[in-house]
């Protein structure tokens, strides 16, 4: 029998969704074998490689999905210290290696039998693959089950409950909320962009936004003209981020260790239904 050709086998990186959405994949399961095999971010990023700063978003949006933490950091040292995996997450990445093995036999399997057949040429399943995946460009994500769903006559106000002590609201169009059938118990992803999310400093009731998360700036990350500030949220497993001017961040006094509060509208956040 002849060698198969790269070009002539399927191969792929395996993406796990959850009852929470897809989250984990190839990458970020490397980025979490590098932080349990370095106990630092800046060294696993560099292993992976991805960016100091992509991989403390990964790590972020990872700790936000799941359903209990994947990291735990210290604070310290010029990067916030060391950083350890949970249990969990060390079952997580077994579970991940373990079903990436059966997915590649599945792979090989599946080209044997297209090039049998002739249905379908490799090179055109791979095209299919690559168009029906989705990702989006909002720097927070969250998931949860919905809480609570209040009907109006035009929109439907939608409350998620992130952790016991965590909600956030959205208001979707009634007809949104019919075709993805909101309703109490349902697991949903709630996207916020970062530029949708003001930053307040103390108590300021004049402001009507839905939406407000007081927690402590663990991360400053200044730009020339706009600076990206990460909030820890009570509970140490959820973080959000809003990009906010260099001014701001001045006329706020904004430090690491400081609390401050990250408000936006219900308006401003997008939900995808999970199936």
């Amino acid at each position: 029998m002849p060698l198969k050709t790269p070009s002539q086998t399927l191969t792929g990186k395996l993406q796990i969704d959850t009852g929470l959405g897809s989250f984990l994949g190839d990458k970020r399961i490397r980025l979490l074998e590098a932080i349990d095999k370095t106990g630092s971010i800046s060294q696993a990023a560099k292993a992976v490689p991805l960016s100091y700063k992509a991989a403390w978003d990964a790590v972020d949006d990872m700790n936000n999905v799941a359903p209990e933490p994947l990291v735990t950091r210290s604070a310290g040292g010029k990067h916030g210290g060391g950083t350890e995996l949970t249990a969990f997450a060390r079952r997580l990445i077994a579970f991940y290696r373990a079903l990436e093995k059966e997915s590649q036999l599945a792979l090989e399997k599946l080209t044997s039998n297209l090039q049998q057949s002739g249905v379908c040429d490799v090179d055109d399943f791979r095209q299919i693959l690559r168009r029906m995946s989705m990702k989006t460009s909002a720097r927070n994500q969250f998931a949860g089950p919905v809480v609570e769903v209040k009907e109006g006559v035009v929109d439907t106000e939608v409350t998620l409950a992130l952790s016991p002590t965590l909600q956030l609201t959205a208001i979707v169009t009634r007809e949104s909320a019919e075709e993805m059938d909101l309703r109490v118990g349902r697991d949903v992803l709630a996207f916020v962009k970062a530029s949708s999310i003001l930053m307040l400093v103390g108590d300021d009731k004049r402001i009507s936004a839905r939406n407000r998360f007081t927690g402590t700036v663990t991360r400053i990350q200044q730009g020339p003209v706009n600076s990206e500030v990460t909030l820890s949220l009570p509970g140490g497993q959820h973080v959000i981020t809003a990009v906010i001017t260099d001014d701001s961040v001045k006329r706020l006094d904004l430090v690491a260790g400081q609390t401050a509060t990250a408000v936006f509208k219900a308006s401003a956040v997008f939900l995808a239904a999970v199936d």
